[in-house]
């Protein structure tokens, strides 16, 4: 009884560590380095087909329907962006554009991305971000 006690709690440590490590990252917003993102994207900064802002910087967003979170990254999202004025808003349903999460590597959901005015990918975040570290990614990209 005892040693399966033990194996019980020693499982449930090793499970609670793993669930940590595995999300300890969701949601913090990352700068992207410029060559890797090239690299990810075949070598082109390809973003015509994503409906990019040409007068600021703009927050894609990749979602599906069936995605819980993603409702929650939309407010958050939504929010930042009204109080910054000059910030665009991309949704892109995973479901109906497979390609363009392919191309940027979206591998889970809910994802975001952050593209200056130029069209280069700047930062990414995976998860629901925080409303204060999309703002602080954000207002650089506001010149």
């Amino acid at each position: 009884m005892t040693t399966v006690l033990i194996a019980t709690t020693a499982a449930l440590a090793v499970a609670t560590l793993a669930g940590w490590l595995l999300n300890r990252r969701s949601g913090n917003v990352r700068e992207i380095d410029q060559e890797s993102a090239q690299g990810a994207q075949g070598g082109t900064t390809d973003t015509e087909d994503l409906g990019l802002s040409r007068t600021g910087p703009t927050v894609v967003h990749f979602s599906a329907p069936w995605c819980g979170p993603c409702d929650r990254v939309r407010r958050v999202v939504d929010q930042v962006c009204g109080d910054l004025g000059d910030v665009a808003h991309v949704e892109i349903d995973l479901d109906a554009n497979p390609v363009a999460a392919r191309r940027f590597s979206v591998l889970s959901l809910p994802t975001t991305l952050i593209f200056d005015i130029d069209g280069r990918q700047r930062y990414r975040a995976s998860g629901v971000p925080k409303a204060a570290d999309l703002r602080s990614a954000l207002q650089p990209l506001l010149a």
